[in-house]
């Protein structure tokens, strides 16, 4: 497709179809970058979202040039020995790219992505933790647990184990992803909190629960998205599937609650959408919409709920813009966050076109591409 010829027009946009619009956001970050240029310098989840992104694009379109530019900007990062050129082992961040490991093995052969992922993934048996076991975000955050990194361990930990017979993997993640659960989760809404410290000593941690506190958007879509990743590689027989399963669904019904109903967005702070300053974000939309229809493909969601998933859809399309080159542009995307309150989430500038925000919409765009129409 060339993006060039296409209007912005309402009635051509409806034309286009999911996997056409996955096309279109791949083809405007190619053409802003080089896969060894993409940012940040180091391996990190920034990339890794994007390029998984791609890579399910890959998959429904067989278009080899997708997977060529994932393979280079790995091979940009993985030297020849199997080592990773630069990477911070005590960030969850960044051993999440790892999971574009698995393919490229699979695909060549190359024991070079044996390697790295045997220097990524074994990092996480002697991870630090907190006092219940549950894992510090990052080394300059002791004891905080963030949403964030259920997806940025589990889904490359679960298929670990299972492409190498490591059984460990699924019930260290399973774990994680029910101890997180257990202590962030609101009983009143069935939304999570962004974080939770155990020890009570970060800045934002409530001083009885250690709580964060506020739900901002796109730390809870992290946490459904990696559920549903980890559920392709996990025993369907795992002691704890029908738990997560339960804690899958129960996430997702409750955030099907708090869609703006004008628009089919989220909030970036879910649950205060009658706030005047509250905005409307796209990469939560993205998530929770990608979260939603995987979950109804696989059984695990009524079909109903797949009316939330296209109103969602619609909504995020709704929002796109072409530049003066034809290029798509995704907006409305929240840059990177720490944990902090209302206002800090609120006052957090937007882009245009950031990794994880074009990658939250390629992952949204090619589950619904799977997707049955209503």
């Amino acid at each position: 497709m060339n993006s060039s010829e296409l209007s912005t027009t309402k009635a051509q946009r409806e034309t286009l179809s999911p996997i056409q619009w996955a096309e279109l956001a791949c083809e405007a970050l190619m053409a802003k970058f080089e896969p060894e240029k993409l940012p940040p310098d180091r391996f990190h989840y920034h990339q890794g979202v994007f390029l998984s992104g791609m890579e399910k694009c890959w998959r429904i379109t067989g278009k080899s040039l997708y997977y060529e530019y994932i393979k280079r900007w790995v091979d940009s990062q993985v030297l020849p020995d199997g080592s990773i050129r630069k990477f911070n082992a005590d960030e969850l961040d960044d051993i999440q790219p790892g999971v574009l490991l698995f393919n490229l093995y699979e695909r060549t052969g190359d024991e070079r992505y044996r390697k790295a992922l045997h220097t990524l993934v074994p990092l996480l048996k002697d991870w630090p933790t907190n006092p219940s076991g549950g894992f510090w975000h990052k080394g300059h955050c002791p004891n905080q647990m963030w949403l964030d990194g259920l997806y940025m361990a589990g889904p490359i930990a679960v298929q670990f184990g299972r492409t190498f017979g490591d059984a460990d993997y699924f019930d260290l993640m399973a774990y994680q992803a029910i101890l997180m659960e257990q202590h962030t989760k609101d009983p009143v809404t069935g939304l999570m909190y962004h974080g939770w410290d155990e020890t009570r000593t970060a800045p934002w941690a409530d001083p009885v629960t250690g709580l964060a506190p506020e739900f901002w958007g796109r730390a809870i879509g992290w946490y459904p998205v990696a559920l549903l990743e980890m559920f392709d590689h996990l025993p369907e027989d795992h002691k704890d599937k029908p738990r997560l399963v339960a804690i899958l669904q129960h996430l997702l019904i409750s955030l099907t609650k708090y869609q703006d109903a004008a628009t089919g967005l989220w909030y970036q702070v879910v649950d205060k959408g009658d706030r005047p300053d509250n905005w409307l974000e796209s990469s939560c939309t993205a998530l929770y919409v990608q979260a939603i229809a995987k979950a109804v493909r696989l059984g695990y969601l009524d079909p109903k709920y797949m009316e939330a998933a296209w109103r969602g859809y619609q909504g995020v399309v709704d929002t796109l813009k072409f530049d003066e080159n034809g290029r798509l542009v995704i907006g409305r995307i929240c840059i990177g966050t720490g944990i902090g309150d209302y206002a800090h989430y609120i006052a957090r500038p937007t882009s245009e076109n950031d990794l994880h925000g074009a990658g939250a919409f390629i992952l949204m765009c090619s589950e619904m591409s799977l997707a049955n129409p209503i």
